[in-house]
């Protein structure tokens, strides 16, 4: 990682090595790690090819949401198998963990 990297995660906390959301193409049941300018999202598409993204934080534990993957309607969270639904572009934990 060069300097100018580094400053850029450092103090803006921008990674030019994750792509910028408009820049990517996912397809059904895809979950994908982008950016929107600085902030981290997950893009992911729905078994229904509504096309959603979100902040890339679980609201169980901050896990990364790009690091699970696509259940019909619902994000599941790697970490702990919560299973999340999109609501106004943002994750909501429905209380339940996969078995």
């Amino acid at each position: 990682m060069g300097p100018v990297t580094a400053h850029l995660l450092d103090v803006l906390g921008y990674d030019p090595d994750v792509p910028e959301v408009r820049q990517i193409d996912v397809p059904v049941g895809a979950i994908v790690r982008a950016r929107d300018g600085t902030r981290e999202v997950a893009v992911a598409r729905l078994r229904s090819g509504k096309l959603v993204v979100v902040d890339d934080r679980c609201p169980h534990d901050g896990g990364r949401i790009s690091d699970g993957w696509v259940d019909g309607e619902r994000l599941v969270c790697a970490r702990h198998g919560w299973e999340l639904r999109v609501d106004g572009g943002r994750c909501v934990r429905d209380c339940k963990q996969r078995e």
